[in-house]
């Protein structure tokens, strides 16, 4: 029997207004995501919290996702939503690239995932297409629950995505 996972990857206030790097759409992304974790808590499925914290290159400074920063901190309402979700730590944009994701997906018997978070063209796409994401079933990109820098190119990324991942609505996937 398939076990989805549900993966939000990145939903971090320095997307959000007074954020280092608001996204377009970024509140009706986090309130989709929001409804996501709902949802599949009702379902009795496994949430994993992605957090992006920047390590910049030798005599360089990261953008934004600063260590010890507010807008590193996932947003207060993901956090309130999936409390007791473990959070996997990134430093690049694929999810599994030097992570636990992998091993924490294995530890909660996922074999299917359901990605969202921020941004569509990055993080998302990357983790959607990474080699480890290949040992999954099914990898399905929640397109209402992810954001990026413009409307234009959440659909240019969704739209290139959709050759190789299975894209749906939360309200489609989590029914």
């Amino acid at each position: 029997m398939p076990t989805p996972a549900l993966i939000v990857i990145d939903l971090q206030n320095d997307y959000f207004p007074g954020g280092a790097f608001p996204l377009a759409n970024a509140e009706a992304a986090l309130d989709a995501a929001e409804a996501a974790i709902r949802q599949a808590r009702a379902k009795g499925l496994p949430v994993v919290l992605v957090q992006h914290v920047a390590r910049p290159a030798a005599g360089s400074k990261a953008p934004f996702f600063h260590p010890g920063s507010e807008g590193v901190q996932i947003h207060p309402r993901i956090s309130a939503a999936a409390a007791d979700a473990p959070v996997v730590v990134k430093h690049f944009a694929d999810a599994f690239d030097e992570t636990t994701l992998g091993e924490t997906l294995r530890a909660l018997g996922a074999t299917e995932l359901l990605l969202c978070g921020m941004m569509t063209q990055n993080c998302v796409t990357h983790t959607a297409l990474s080699r480890r994401a290949d040992d999954y079933t099914q990898v399905t990109v929640l397109s209402d629950a992810c954001a990026t820098a413009s409307t234009m190119l959440h659909a240019i990324a969704l739209n290139a995505l959709s050759r190789r991942v299975k894209l749906q609505d939360v309200a489609t996937a989590l029914a």
